[in-house]
């Protein structure tokens, strides 16, 4: 049986806040945030004189849709220190992005940044999953540039929960300390988790007996409700989402309570929006959309609505039964920029997860290879089946056709697209310590 956690509320004056009241603290903040960007930083006032606008026609929060949106490319042209806003001598850290995909971007904190905000709404993430003075959470981000790590270790000190900040990696190290010092949670990415329940199963470690772990909080990538309930069910805990973004705070941005039905926005320090994609339009509650950001609070690195390319499938101010008053959405999908789109139908590779997930028989190992050998595109689906199912038929997966075929049919209906499934043997396909990379796009030029 899974264990079950109980939420608290770490700041209730601001998470439990009404909406009439949080809607005028919010107003009163973008009025201070705005000024503040538009003396402080270049990019802004050029955005501002080409809307024709001043830092005084931003009287109500439906003003906001005025000002121009902020991109990565904004950010990556300002590298690295365009966007500051305070002097070199008041910053504490830098983050920066990896720059895999081309210049990297800048994450600027001060001390305020890192101890009146990134800690208090990461106490708030801890509180969400039930945690207390006593606990201990093995921290399994990635400490360094990237914000994981070091953003749950500020909140474990900021709330009196014990970190272990043992990083990402070593798995076979990871599970005997959570073994030997009891640790009661982790935080680490939903592909790592599954890869330690796996590890575990097969080292022979009953997650029920041997590990203490009575939750987890997994972002940092998409994932689904099917890997939600195999997390749970490898490891013996609550599953929880946590989301971020390093361009506006790192992790605690938002997160689930108990009642998992939506993650919470922590919407006092980084005033969110829902948008159409295409259009730059406001979508209605409800509706899918991706999220747009203008922090409140920030001191080194303000951003006025940036488009965070994160696409969440509903939202809504509908107050938690929890009793939190933020708005809420659905876990993220997917990112605007990540979506595929082969043969004129657009999906996220967390769609293929849920149609190979919901078939008994197929693990959550795979791999999307899309090429045009011609001119159509063609979709190679590559999947390992369960272990016990791989070792019934002694690695033999020409007995594993009507498996195949059944992956097949889920993929055309769920999808909306036909693949070529290709079953592989058991640890073929490669286990990610960090965020999970699915697709191989070998086409030469992407059809959008």
């Amino acid at each position: 049986m899974k264990r079950k956690v109980k939420s608290w509320i770490y700041e209730p004056e601001y998470e439990s806040m009404p909406r009439e009241k949080l809607e005028e603290l919010k107003l009163e903040r973008l009025k201070r945030i705005v000024k503040y960007c538009y003396e402080r930083v270049p990019l802004y006032r050029e955005k501002f004189k080409e809307a024709k606008l001043t830092p005084d026609d931003i009287k109500t929060l439906e003003d906001l849709s005025r000002i121009p949106f902020t991109t990565k490319d904004d950010l990556r042209k300002n590298w690295p220190y365009g966007m500051l806003a305070t002097g070199m001598e008041s910053l504490a850290t830098i983050h920066c992005s990896s720059g895999t995909t081309g210049m990297p971007t800048s994450a600027l904190y001060t001390k305020n940044d890192i101890f009146n905000a990134w800690a208090k709404v990461m106490a708030r993430v801890y509180a969400m999953m039930g945690l207390k003075k006593g606990d201990i959470m093995q921290i399994a981000y990635g400490y360094g540039l990237f914000t994981g790590g070091l953003g749950f270790h500020y909140g474990a000190l900021e709330i009196g929960v014990i970190a272990l900040p043992i990083s990402a990696g070593e798995t076979e190290r990871q599970l005997r300390l959570a073994k030997e010092l009891k640790t009661t949670a982790i935080a680490c990415t939903p592909t790592y988790a599954l890869y330690l329940g796996e590890y575990a199963k097969e080292m022979g470690i009953d997650a029920t007996k041997d590990l203490k772990w009575k939750c987890g909080s997994f972002g940092a990538e998409p994932w689904s409700e099917e890997v939600r309930a195999k997390i749970e069910e490898l490891l013996d805990l609550e599953a929880f989402d946590v989301y971020g973004l390093s361009e506006i705070i790192g992790p605690g941005v938002a997160h689930e309570c108990d009642q998992h039905n939506g993650d919470h926005f922590f919407e006092d320090h980084f005033l969110t929006e829902v948008i159409d994609s295409e259009t730059g339009e406001p979508v209605s509650e409800g509706e899918k959309g991706e999220l747009v950001y203008t922090t409140l609070t920030r001191e080194a690195m303000p951003l006025l609505r940036f488009r965070s390319g994160d696409v969440v499938p509903w939202w809504t101010f509908e107050e938690c039964e929890c009793g939190r008053t933020l708005m809420r959405a659905g876990r993220v999908i997917g990112r605007s920029d990540d979506m595929l789109k082969v043969r004129g139908v657009k999906f996220w590779p967390s769609t293929v997860e849920h149609a190979l997930l919901s078939v008994k028989g197929a693990s959550q190992h795979f791999r999307i290879v899309i090429e045009r050998p011609k001119t159509l595109d063609v979709m190679t689906v590559e999947v390992e089946p369960v272990k016990e199912l791989y070792d019934e038929v002694k690695g033999d997966l020409s007995k594993l056709e009507d498996l195949k075929k059944e992956i097949g049919e889920k993929i055309r209906s769920v999808v909306g697209i036909s693949a070529v499934v290709k079953l592989v043997p058991v640890g073929t396909i490669t286990r990610f310590m960090g965020k999970a990379k699915r697709v191989e796009d070998r086409r030469k030029v992407v059809p959008f």
